[in-house]
Order: C-alpha cells, then structure tokens, then sequence
C-alpha cells in the first residue's frame, strides 16, 4: 500500500496560507467573492467547512484528496446529499460555496459550476416525505442519464413510469435498484432488487442486492413488472 504522501508537500500553496480555509479566502477575494469559512483543526490543510443562511443546508465542506491534487465540495439538507463534485483547480471552488452560503438555488449553484456538479434533487425544506421521494427520483433520472448505461438508463426510468413503484423511496445499492416504503432509514424491509445487464445479459431480480438471483429477464419493462408483483400487502 502507498503512504499517504504529507498534504504539505501535496498542497504547498495551502500550506503557505497555513489552512485549506484560509486558501480559498485568498482564491475567493481574487475573485472579489468574501467567503467564511471554518478551519478543521484534526486536518488544516485538506479540510474546512462552511455554513448558509438557508436553516436546512448543513454538513457543508471542502475536503482535499490524499493521493491525489483535487478537491470535491459536499453541501446536505435535511440530511440529504444536494450538491457534490470534486476539482483539481481550487480557484473553481468559491464560486459553487458563495452559491450554497448565500442561499442560490442548486440550478444556479450547478449554473455557475466550471466543474461536473451533482445537482440532480431538489431541495424539501420542510422533509415531506412525498416530495422527498420525488426529488430522489428526480436525482435518479439524471444519475441514470449521465451515467452511460443504456440498460440502467431503461430500468430507473421504467420504473419512474410505473406509478406503484414511482410512490416509493427508490435507493441503489452497488447500483442495484431496490425500493422503501419511508424515505428515512432504516429503510423498510427489502422486497426486491434489480440489477442491469451492460452490453448483453438479462436482468437479474434478486430479494436483496447480493441475494441469490430469482429471476432473469431480457427487458427492463418485464423486471418492473416482477418487481410491482413483488410488493408487499399493505396491513389494513
């Protein structure tokens, strides 16, 4: 295994400015743009994190690479991952944290992005559950369509279109698609999860992502029916 190289040696210019927050000061006032943020004190040099005058954005920060020169800004709400992406040019950063700080909406923030930024939600401030699930879907429509996998692609929006499927909680697991009940978990129990072919193959429904196989099917459209078929009863 390769050590870890020192972020100092990594990150020399960082290192001048004594903090990873600090750093982005400077490249933001470059800019013109003020920025606050807060030093990591555990890891000054690869770590800091900023806040929003939107209540449910949270868990906001810049975290640096180990092994590599490169940079990916995290920003939740509610709990819920709304923006993300990484970058190898620090200066492309103050941009997508002014957005997120000042209350920009994701459009905007992932507008004004020089980088590839996951935007794919929206936001629920007050976390009803319907719109939740909505905006999940919403994020893996555009996951699926960024993602080069035809396959895939037919299955998440197979399902979008299936109405008893479309009213629940859809999550991936090592891209398998499975389904909740509830959008806050723990999940509800797993009843099904299907796995895209790449290229040529069947895809495989299985109970759980790495359950044994119950069924192969050629279509996309034939796993969605097994997987409606496959719903529990709802307790009267």
């Amino acid at each position: 295994m390769s050590r870890e190289p020192d972020p100092a040696l990594l990150y020399p210019d960082v290192a001048a400015h004594g903090s990873l927050a600090a750093a982005l000061q400077a490249a933001a006032a470059d800019q013109g743009i003020s920025l606050a943020l807060a030093v990591t004190p555990s890891d000054p040099l690869r770590h800091a994190t900023f806040t929003s005058v939107v209540a449910h954005r949270h868990s906001s920060y810049i975290t640096a690479w180990n092994h590599e020169r490169r940079w990916t800004v995290w920003g939740s709400s509610n709990d819920r991952l709304m923006v993300c992406g990484n970058t190898a040019d620090m200066r492309a950063l103050p941009q997508v944290i002014r957005g997120w700080a000042e209350g920009a909406s994701l459009d905007e923030i992932g507008q004004a992005a020089a980088f590839d930024l996951r935007t794919g939600r929206f936001e629920v401030p007050d976390n009803n559950p319907a719109d939740v699930i909505a905006a999940e879907w919403r994020g893996l429509l555009k996951d699926a369509d960024d993602s080069d996998w035809p396959q895939y692609q037919e299955l998440i929006e197979s399902a979008h279109a299936e109405p008893k499927l479309r009213g629940l909680y859809p999550f991936t697991s090592h891209w398998a698609l499975s389904f909740s009940n509830t959008p806050d978990y723990p999940f509800s129990p797993p009843f099904v999860s299907i796995h895209s072919p790449r290229g040529t193959g069947d895809y495989t429904i299985k109970e759980w992502w790495d359950g044994p196989a119950l069924h192969q099917v050629t279509t996309a459209a034939e796993a969605v029916a097994i997987a409606v078929g496959r719903i529990p009863a709802q307790d009267s």
